[in-house]
């Protein structure tokens, strides 16, 4: 641990002292927080990569030299403005989990069953007739089917959306949809339902780019976001401040700005927002119409009152803009130019456009403050990797969001309501290694050793079946084997069996969910660096580290992965293979 935490630490003094051999060496030191427009004169490929970086998720050269090719307005205009570019966008193939008897769905095992007793059926399962061993024991099943087939079917959903970020010719459009999901962050491991992530997903993206307002409201009366956040909970009678609270401190002002007296006035102000499952609510019985004082407006307030009265204050530009500013630009905002994007965003009636075209368009975001300054998230860190290999098709060996995952960033799965921290937080003495290694999988596949993920039984369950193939009864299958006493009293009423439907809730969820099609990454790195010219270790080493780092390699490793590759082969794919993994372990790849 101690020499883990050492190279930690110099890793993190390596990437500082990268930044700052970067600050100096560059010409546009005197850039720093200018936000006037880039001159057509200082556009060069450099500038277009790291355009490419930040608004996007990187590109091959030649993604770069289509951008290079234009001014710096024309090439702002083509990302920002994408609505223009054709896109046809491949829908989400559900597997068809879900049943109309499952909405809605139980908040616990312990619901289900209730509901069972009282009902004689739940979540569309009957119960057995009277008289019958383990009578709950369909309902209990179906419980677990539902959670099993819902967390596979979320992760077919990160495939899918990472594929759309992968291969889109807009990748403003999902890198935004990518911050959004961040900001206003929810998870499904709360809302338990993938039919509301994947509406929640496609909202994010059809409001990415528009304005606030529009955004705010599509947010607050999203279901996935009503029940992450427990409104269905914040009635007249009993107001509860989960949606007040975080609307206000997460979503548009940050802390500081308001007063507890607010957040109690916010949250009356939402009761009776709710969900009938998939679809917007607003519950009259539950709404509290009378008199609210809220950040000193007076009246009946209502829900899209608070939302105004919020867009009113100035404070409410300057932290979107500069929370947009540190996602794009670099961590550290300056008061003055938060101050000035927020009075500009706030003027154009909360545009998001314009926003982002005055900060690609700016001198501060190519200056030497901004530049390989950014520690790459795991999902930008991975599909940058992929788009510079020219990949047109997601690979799932290794397992998409088992890497990034493994790096703390899983599609649908923020950790908490404040989403990624991001910065370097995304590097930690549990993720260091991993970043380090993240690509060998990449580029040296072992289909014959790869286990999905989507198909696995955690092993306590996997030995029920095991048990149960044995000629073993439910009740001695599913003792877990330890003696323990307690433990092995599953269920004494027999009513059900818990580890039992535990146990038929994966094999049902692997039965009715579509596989995820597994296969490698598909490139060849012969032919990259033939097409490229690179005939000469020094041209091979150098095509790579320009194609993947967004900074110059170290002369010293330079100069031993040159001497690496004279000792091999220029036209061994395997070889070449190794190459690039020596560069892409490099601390330069961490950062853009």
């Amino acid at each position: 641990m101690v020499r883990r935490v050492r190279f930690l630490l110099g890793l993190l003094a390596i990437v500082t002292a990268l930044a700052a051999a970067t600050r100096a060496a560059a010409p546009a030191a005197e850039w720093t927080d200018d936000l006037s427009p880039i001159a057509p004169a200082d556009w060069n490929a450099a500038r277009a990569a790291h355009l490419l970086e930040r608004a996007g998720f990187g590109g091959t050269p030649q993604d770069v030299a289509k951008l290079a090719a234009m001014t710096p307005q024309r090439a702002v205009d083509w990302l920002v403005d994408y609505e223009r570019v054709e896109h046809r966008a491949v829908p989400f193939d559900e597997s068809g989990v879900w049943d109309p008897g499952m909405d809605p769905f139980p908040a616990s095992r312990a619901e289900a069953v209730r509901i069972g007793r009282e009902r004689g059926e739940a979540l569309g399962a009957k119960v057995l007739p009277e008289g019958s061993q383990r009578r709950l024991q369909p309902v209990v099943d179906k419980f677990f089917y539902g959670l099993r087939a819902n967390s596979i079917e979320t992760q077919r959903l990160g495939v899918w959306w990472a594929t759309r970020m992968l291969t889109t010719p807009r990748p403003l459009e999902e890198k935004l949809t990518l911050f959004w999901h961040g900001h206003f962050a929810t998870g499904d491991a709360k809302v338990r339902d993938y039919r509301m992530m994947l509406r929640q997903n496609a909202m994010l993206r059809a409001r990415a780019s528009g304005r606030l307002r529009d955004l705010l409201v599509g947010i607050l009366e999203d279901p996935a976001m009503l029940v992450y956040l427990d409104n269905g909970e914040n009635v007249k009678a009993h107001p509860n401040e989960n949606f007040g609270r975080e609307l206000l401190e997460l979503f548009t002002m940050g802390v500081g700005h308001y007063t507890e007296r607010d957040v109690r006035e916010a949250a009356r102000a939402f009761t009776g927002w709710t969900n009938d499952v998939l679809a917007f609510k607003f519950d009259t019985a539950q709404h509290d119409f009378g008199a609210k004082t809220f950040l000193g407006t007076t009246g009946p307030l209502n829900g899209t009152d608070v939302i105004d009265t919020i867009l009113a204050q100035p404070v409410t530009g300057e932290f979107i803009a500069g929370k947009i500013y540190r996602y794009f630009v670099r961590d550290e905002v300056s008061p003055a130019v938060r101050t000035e994007l927020g009075r500009g965003f706030r003027a154009s009636g909360y545009q998001m456009k314009p926003l982002l075209k005055r900060v690609f368009l700016s001198k501060d975001f190519y200056s030497s403050g901004s530049v390989a300054t950014q520690i790459k998230s795991p999902v930008v860190l991975v599909l940058s990797t992929y788009r510079k290999l020219g990949l047109q098709d997601l690979p799932t060996i290794p397992d998409f969001g088992n890497l990034t995952g493994s790096l703390g960033q899983r599609l649908f799965d923020p950790p908490n309501v404040a989403g990624w921290a991001g910065g370097r937080t995304w590097i930690t003495p549990a993720t260091l290694l991993q970043r380090g290694n993240l690509f060998r999988d990449v580029l040296q596949p072992n289909p014959a050793g790869f286990r999905a993920p989507d198909r696995q039984m955690p092993g306590i369950y996997a030995r029920v079946g095991e048990n149960l193939t044995k000629g073993m009864n439910i009740t001695e299958a599913t003792k877990d084997g330890t003696g323990d006493a307690e433990s092995n009293q599953v269920d004494r009423d027999e009513d059900y069996n818990t580890r039992y439907a535990s146990y038929r809730g994966y094999i049902m969820a692997f039965e009715r969910t579509k596989p995820i099609p597994r296969h490698a990454a598909d490139f060849s790195l012969t032919a990259l660096t033939a097409a490229a010219g690179a005939t000469t270790p020094e041209a091979v080493v150098d095509h790579l580290a320009a194609r993947f780092l967004s900074v110059p390699l170290a002369t010293k490793d330079r100069d031993a992965f040159i001497a690496y590759a004279r000792s091999k082969p220029l036209t061994s794919e395997p070889a070449l293979r190794e190459l690039l993994y020596l560069v892409l372990s490099t601390p330069e790849y961490q950062v853009n």
